[in-house]
């Protein structure tokens, strides 16, 4: 097992939010952070649209792809179909509350079957050369978190399993939703610790409710990672913080100007293969916070971009929004 090189800091998949676009703009403002596709079910990757659904830049990566299921057999296709396709690592989601992954059989309620998740692991394992890692919850329903994430833990150890990564609540499979999921169980870091504790040869990463980059540190000093979610994806130029926080390196862009400089050239790549801007600029409306003009630059992106034949001039213009708001806010201050 031993350490895990990709575990320091990633951000999490989520549904609707970490398709390929949103990962090319995340790359943007970190190098080393890794990144993840949104969870794909195993009969998605077997029988649907591969270019569709896993298609990806290769200045994505380092690149996770999340799978949903729970058939080892189909989990092993599907983890080497995503290793030919270039993925850096397979993960397995035992994680997810919804009603349609329960009624599949996969996500949060394999939890309860331990055993299922191990034999899994295992099948993935023998499948591919690639590190195979694990997102769960510290347990579900009326669980015991002791017992539930030990069980877990240790069926998917025997199974060589390459990385924990640990949402640090419950999931309430009945009576929550998932949007509840994500606040309403109480967080529990110190079980994430104590599980690290028993088991300090395991790389361990931490998911849930983190939101500073303070935090990070305080973390990281006492497991193998962080995982972002809904921060990174909101306050995008967050990510700025990760390669020197965490890696001693600068950041390859220095603020939200300069990333939209350096998507300019993937945005007009992709409206020239058809894509919509807004189906770019939908992930970086959370730049700028805070900044003067900031809900100028939302309400253009919001309104222009969804417009037939939008191109990158109305990105570039809604930019302007801030940059005019930041000299004129200058030009007062000085002159008061």
């Amino acid at each position: 097992m031993g350490s895990y090189e990709y575990l320091r800091f990633s951000i999490a998949p989520m549904m609707d939010w970490t398709d390929r676009h949103c990962r090319f703009f995340h790359r943007v403002l970190s190098r080393r952070a890794l990144l993840y596709t949104e969870m794909v079910t195993t009969g998605a990757v077997i029988h649907g649209d591969r270019a569709r659904l896993l298609g990806f830049s290769e200045e994505e990566h380092p690149v996770a792809v999340q799978l949903g299921g729970s058939h080892p057999a189909d989990l092993a296709r599907a983890a080497r179909i995503c290793a030919d396709l270039g993925y850096d690592e397979i993960n397995l989601n035992v994680g997810c509350p919804s009603d349609r992954v329960q009624e599949g059989r996969f996500g949060a309620c394999l939890m309860a079957e331990p055993g299922l998740v191990g034999e899994s692991v295992a099948a993935m394992k023998a499948a591919v050369s690639l590190p195979v890692t694990v997102k769960c919850r510290i347990g579900i329903d009326e669980q015991d978190p002791e017992e539930a994430l030990d069980s877990l833990t240790a069926a998917v150890r025997a199974a060589g399993v390459d990385a924990l990564v640990v949402h640090a609540r419950k999931a309430w499979l009945k009576g929550l939703s998932p949007k509840e999921n994500r606040d309403v169980p109480p967080l529990d870091y110190d079980r994430v610790y104590c599980l690290k504790q028993a088991n300090p040869d395991l790389p361990v990463a931490i998911n849930g409710g983190i939101r500073q980059v303070a935090d990070w540190q305080g973390h990281c000093a006492r497991l193998d990672g962080v995982m972002v979610g809904r921060e990174a994806y909101q306050n995008p130029e967050i990510l700025l913080s990760v390669d020197p926080v965490l890696f001693g390196q600068a950041p390859p862009v220095a603020d939200g100007f300069e990333a939209i400089e350096a998507m300019a050239p993937y945005v007009e790549a992709q409206l020239a293969q058809g894509v919509r801007l807004s189906s770019i600029t939908r992930h970086m409306l959370g730049l700028f916070p805070g900044r003067p003009g900031a809900r100028l630059f939302r309400r253009h992106l919001a309104t222009e971009a969804v417009k037939p034949g939008a191109g990158l001039d109305v990105l570039l213009d809604a930019a302007a929004h801030v940059r005019e708001a930041s000299l004129r806010r200058g030009g007062e201050a000085q002159a008061a």
